[in-house]
């Protein structure tokens, strides 16, 4: 089982990304839970994660927070534009299984 968490400014945008993405993986049969937050939100998120996801527009967190993670085995990548803006969840999840 892989969690996965994806990060926005408020949490919508990824959330309809997070539903393309929950369809992928089912197709697929990929084990793997997936949930959209608002960024900070994560400072108090006590649940498990393997991956951090990054929305496009919080770009400018990714080395914060790889900093802060990456010790913690916890990988942390930014979505790529065009895949986040076509809402492709099949590549997304295949980005994030990959890291």
């Amino acid at each position: 089982m892989k969690y996965i968490t994806l990060l926005c400014s408020m949490g919508m945008s990824t959330s309809l990304l997070v539903n393309k993405m929950k369809d992928a993986a089912k197709q697929s049969g990929e084990e793997v839970t997936i949930k959209a937050m608002a960024k900070d939100s994560f400072a108090s998120y006590d649940g498990q994660t393997d991956v951090i996801l990054l929305g496009p527009q919080i770009r400018h967190m990714y080395d914060d927070l790889k900093n802060k993670y990456e010790a913690q085995n916890i990988k942390v990548a930014v979505i790529d534009n065009m895949d986040y803006g076509m809402m492709n969840g099949k590549k997304v999840l295949e980005f994030a299984l990959n890291l």
